[in-house]
């Protein structure tokens, strides 16, 4: 069972439709929307501030989601997709956007709808990702802007990590 624990007298709020792995651990001020998945050794840490999540959001393996006290406050929106061993650190992500493996968001950054953090990209504090677009490189720099073809693929990748979790569902 995952360890779901209470901080400073914050609860997380998880909707029953989620899916959390075993050994994924969510503390404090945390809100899942509905049809979330987090998934083994990925850690939604709201012990300083608050995190929101909206809808089918998938947090993938060993990923790290967490804030800056009494300064930042990480926002998720809809569709949603963030890489293994991802960290996103107070900061904002639209919807229909995908952070890649090993990625980094830093502090008050904003990634707005339908964009993409490349793998192993590191978005210093402050940037502004503009809506679909492909940021990559350390530190992250807009490297173009997405096509049809990549809109459909951060698409399929939020679609199916719910149905990756009905795989886990079934052996329960």
């Amino acid at each position: 069972m995952a360890l779901i624990k209470t901080v400073r007298g914050f609860t997380p709020e998880i909707d029953k439709t989620c899916w959390i792995a075993e050994n994924a651990t969510i503390v404090g001020e945390v809100n899942l929307g509905t049809n979330c998945t987090v998934w083994f050794g990925a850690i939604v840490r709201g012990d300083v501030n608050t995190i929101t999540v909206g809808n089918n959001v998938n947090i993938q393996d060993g990923a790290v989601i967490h804030c800056t006290y009494e300064k930042t406050k990480t926002i998720i929106g809809n569709n949603v997709s963030i890489g293994h061993n991802a960290l996103v650190h107070g900061c904002t992500l639209k919807d229909n956007v995908l952070v890649g493996m090993g990625a980094i968001v830093m502090d008050n950054a904003v990634v707005h709808e339908g964009s993409i953090i490349a793998a192993g990209a590191v978005v210093l504090e402050n940037t502004e990702v503009p809506p679909g677009t492909i940021y990559a490189g350390v530190p992250a720099k807009q490297v173009k802007k997405i096509d049809e073809r990549t809109k459909e693929m951060i698409g399929r990748t939020a679609r199916n990590y719910p149905m990756y979790a009905e795989w886990f569902r079934e052996s329960e």
